[in-house]
């Protein structure tokens, strides 16, 4: 199992406002986690610089003009009272978007199994002409459009299970047959979206949870209702909107979800991979804002992608499988 990781120092120049939870330590965490020797084995590769005409398969022009127009010489811009821009956003994410389109072509040409997007700001709050939420391009629409456009992918998945609904995500498939959106968060809970009866052409499918749900309820909206449809959908290509901010320990959410639960749910999408999109999935860093709990959920979300099923030496419920 090969698996590679894209990261770029500009995730570190994106700064945000003093008390911000999507802050520069999250970076440094999951850096410093991935540089353990377990993680020897793991490709790694500079994220290249995003190009306008992939985001603007996803985005409206007026989308992105705003926010290159709002990117700031100093001081800081805000887009929205929760999103803000300071001088090195802009690169940081347009870094972003350039490692979800490499990560598309890295498991279209076997240059890798799967691959992790270790980079922020996140995505999925962005919708087609709107940044919101911390979010200023949506990476994983952008993604799925590109490989439709780059390798002619018939149907492209992207499975969320951040604690916040990737609202940007639905809006953009919304009226798209052939991208399918599924999506495991709280609710009620920011940014409002993400109801069971919010199904856009029958192809989204939200399994929202309540607050104080844990890995019981998670893994069972997985198996009866996020999984079946994906597995139904056929995917050619499975996108992970890989948000760690379901985890118990998080400051933002109110589930009660552990490592192994992200783990449980990684594997199981490997699976549905292997069954349906030759095994390629490409993972995307959104949320996850508690750092000891983001660093450990990280861990564990990528050694699973670089092992596989073999990550287990005993039954999948065993939480010292990933020790």
């Amino acid at each position: 199992m090969t698996t590679l990781l894209y990261t770029h120092p500009a995730s570190l120049n994106h700064l945000t406002p003093a008390g911000h939870p999507e802050r520069v330590d999250r970076i440094k965490v999951i850096n410093k986690i991935l540089e353990a020797p377990n993680f020897h084995d793991l490709k790694r590769q500079l994220a290249p610089l995003g190009k306008e005409e992939d985001i603007l398969r996803a985005h409206a022009e007026e989308h992105l003009r705003h926010v290159l127009s709002m990117a700031p010489d100093e001081g800081v811009e805000y887009l929205d009272p929760d999103t803000a821009m300071s001088p090195g956003s802009l690169e940081a994410a347009l870094r972003a978007v350039g490692a979800a389109t490499a990560a598309v072509d890295a498991v279209f040409t076997g240059a890798a199994d799967n691959v992790f997007c270790a980079l922020r700001p996140p995505g999925h709050h962005a919708e087609s002409r709107k940044a919101m939420g911390f979010c200023l391009f949506n990476q994983v629409a952008i993604a799925a459009h590109y490989a439709r456009a780059r390798y002619s992918a018939g149907r492209v998945a992207v499975v969320d299970f951040d604690v916040h609904h990737g609202n940007g995500t639905q809006e953009i498939f919304w009226s798209d047959a052939n991208l399918f959106y599924g999506s495991t968060h709280q609710m009620p809970l920011y940014p409002g979206s993400g109801a069971a009866t919010e199904t856009g052409v029958g192809n989204i499918c939200n399994a929202p949870l309540r607050a104080g749900d844990g890995g019981a309820q998670f893994r069972d909206a997985m198996r009866s209702i996020i999984l079946p449809a994906l597995d139904d959908f056929a995917p050619d290509l499975v996108l992970i909107s890989a948000g760690f901010d379901a985890h118990h320990a998080d400051p933002l959410g109110s589930l009660q979800l552990t490592e192994e639960d992200f783990a449980w749910a990684t594997l199981e999408l490997m699976a549905a991979a292997d069954a349906h999109a030759e095994g390629r999935v490409v993972s995307v860093l959104e949320g996850g804002y508690d750092l000891q709990g983001l660093g450990a959920s990280v861990a564990i979300h990528v050694q699973a992608l670089m092992r596989g099923s073999a990550a287990f030496d005993g039954e999948p419920d065993d939480e010292d499988d990933f020790k």
